[in-house]
């Protein structure tokens, strides 16, 4: 094997740990729990902990997806070269870790398709349209559906005719239902990805579908059943666990999607490399994003917990609930999203709700969404410019 093309591997390798680290002291590592942080549910440093933890299973079982079309899906008709790679990560990277250090939640997805899109199109690649009007249609859908959950999750929460015994129960049942229907690897047919339900399904002499949506009800009236005994026993300390559970599921989510933006662009390279594999890659980037969470995450998590607006465990509980389904939907289509976006969309609609802009510091959003749009034509234009230089 060409000796070269293993030294450009290892050092592009280099450059995408470097990556996954600032994914994981960023969006990935302090988006998820900001809101139990806000809510005095966890310490600062025990939500770095456990996101880390959590950001790592996601990025290994959930990552491909989001890889995939990073690394395949973003240019048609050219592959990204080792400088090319180690070129998009060192400009998503840089630009992270000035809203890193700033204090400022810039978009890694963002930065990486910007850095993407910039070298494979200076390298002579087509635009891939398609992807594009995808990936456009969440980032701009994000803030109106996941405000807009949080606004009615936030809304029906505090009333006294819907008591929390119920209502709270019956959002953790419509989780762990989403839940039942999550891909994860070697659940499906012949060892490939799969869900639960769709395993039990196969276990069952029923119809598939079926099979398929019992074993859907059956999982989510038992959770709801343990989140209602749970509550109904210790309110408070109910409402304190659903809100960290929650806050572990997006950081499950969180790791399947970011990871893709840290070690997508390596794939191509990898592919040169009979001995690394897509697995081998993504368990890199989650050891990455392990790392970043538990060295570089406090300090985004003190921001988006205290900055943005005050929260209590009501309105946490419905920002992470859209947070978790755009996440999932995300991984799904294999579209790199903002955690950033998510999590300050569903603050700024579960505020709105609550108290409307007393609540939320207009300024501070609209700074950081200025960030993020600026974030994503500064990349690309870096991105063209140096590679049309460089290469």
């Amino acid at each position: 094997m060409d000796t070269t093309v293993i030294a450009l591997f290892v050092v592009a390798s280099v450059a995408s740990l470097f990556m996954a680290w600032v994914v994981g002291a960023g969006s990935s590592g302090a988006t998820p729990f900001a809101p139990a942080v806000g809510a005095n549910a966890i310490s600062t440093m025990r939500a770095a902990f456990v996101v880390g933890i959590f950001g790592f299973l996601g990025a290994v079982l959930q990552g491909a997806n989001v890889s995939e079309a990073v690394g395949r899906g973003l240019v048609e008709g050219v592959s990204l070269p080792a400088t090319g790679v180690i070129l998009v990560l060192l400009i998503g990277a840089g630009l992270m870790a000035i809203g890193i250090y700033t204090g400022y939640p810039i978009a890694t997805a963002f930065t990486v398709t910007g850095s993407v899109v910039g070298v494979g199109l200076a390298l002579g690649g087509a635009p891939a349209w398609a992807k594009y009007q995808q990936i456009g249609l969440v980032w701009v859908a994000t803030p109106f559906v996941g405000g807009g959950i949080a606004y009615l999750i936030a809304s029906v929460l505090p009333r006294e005719d819907v008591p929390e015994r119920f209502s709270v129960p019956l959002l953790a049942g419509v989780v762990g239902a989403v839940v039942a229907n999550l891909d994860f690897p070697r659940l499906g047919v012949n060892g490939g990805p799969g869900s639960v339900s769709r395993a039990v399904a196969r276990t069952v002499p029923f119809d598939p579908s079926v099979a398929v949506g019992g074993t859907t009800l059956l999982v989510g009236v038992a959770i709801a059943g343990i989140v209602y005994w749970d509550v109904a026993r210790d309110h408070e300390g109910g409402l304190r666990r659903v809100l960290l559970a929650l806050g572990s599921l997006v950081a499950f989510s969180a790791g399947g999607s970011q990871v893709g933006l840290a070690v997508g662009p390596l794939l191509p390279l990898a592919d040169q490399i009979d001995a690394v594999s897509t697995f081998a890659v993504l368990f890199g980037g989650g050891l990455g994003i392990l790392v970043g969470s538990w060295t570089g995450a406090p300090r985004m998590i003190k921001s988006l917990s205290q900055d943005y607006s005050s929260l209590g465990p009501r309105r946490s509980i419905a920002t992470l609930v859209p947070s978790f389904l755009i996440a999932q939907t995300a991984v799904l289509l294999g579209v790199p999203v903002s955690f950033n976006e998510v999590i300050v969309s569903g603050i700024v609609g579960s505020g709105a709700a609550v108290g409307g802009s007393d609540v939320v510091d207009t300024r501070k959003i609209l700074v950081t969404v200025g960030a993020w749009i600026g974030s994503l034509l500064l990349a690309f234009v870096v991105a063209y410019v140096t590679a049309m230089a460089l290469m």
